[in-house]
């Protein structure tokens, strides 16, 4: 076990590295278009997606709690919870998968309908890693640690490296942690996804789009929980 445990820090000196790297010229380029656009949308249609975001969010938060398997998996070793989290990757990424070929063979209209469903499949499964490494969903600070482990996956360079360093000192952070700031949430997380999923709204075409959009995020997502959990895991045994 200390044997995998040094294999898993050299992973997580990895994943540090590549979560802080500084961004590319077309990230940054791509930001400060975001930037501009959402500049032009009017302060009432912010607040409005902001808090449509906020209640989609919430009642994904809930759902997800009731369906997940209450009492945290403490007897179980890093090594053996890593295996069993990558084996719930592979089954919630098919399903990703699925359900994005499907909503995208649709064009416009079911393409709208993929966002709610693939936001239910990622938060589904970070109640399941969560439970899977021993943390009890039913307390908030955990279905907190959840929202900045998603909002880790999907930001800005920028943003993520402020993310990043509010879970690696998580729980220092916790305590002065009341709520997400919603609106720099779905505006993180919308303009991820905005330049790929515009594609999949095409008929035909975005079915292709949608299946290999939704593997790529669920598999970015992934990899996010089960470094963001290991390293929470394992600085707390080293506090």
């Amino acid at each position: 076990m200390i044997e995998y445990e040094k294999k898993v820090n050299e992973d997580l000196l990895l994943w540090r590295s590549k979560v802080l790297k500084p961004s590319n010229l077309f990230n940054q380029w791509s930001k400060k278009a975001q930037v501009k656009i959402n500049a032009m949308i009017p302060e009432k249609a912010h607040q409005i997606i902001t808090e449509s975001m906020k209640s989609m969010v919430k009642a994904t938060l809930v759902g997800s709690n009731m369906t997940t398997k209450k009492r945290p998996m403490t007897e179980m070793k890093l090594f053996e919870q890593d295996e069993l989290v990558k084996e719930k990757l592979t089954s919630y990424r098919k399903t990703a998968v699925i359900e994005g070929a499907g909503t995208g063979a649709g064009g416009i209209l079911l393409g709208l309908v993929d966002f709610p469903l693939l936001l239910s499949i990622k938060m589904k499964f970070l109640f399941e890693a969560a439970a899977i490494y021993g943390f009890d969903t039913e307390e908030y600070e955990e279905r907190l640690f959840i929202l900045h482990v998603f909002q880790l996956a999907f930001s800005s360079d920028n943003h993520r490296k402020e993310t990043f360093y509010i879970i690696e000192n998580w729980e220092e952070e916790k305590r002065r942690l009341m709520d997400m700031d919603w609106r720099v949430f779905q505006q993180e997380y919308r303009d991820y996804i905005d330049l790929i999923k515009l594609f999949q709204l095409i008929p035909g075409f975005g079915a292709i789009v949608g299946a290999y959009a939704n593997h790529n995020l669920m598999d970015t997502l992934g990899e996010t929980a089960i470094n963001a959990y290991r390293m929470l895991i394992l600085t707390n045994h080293i506090g």
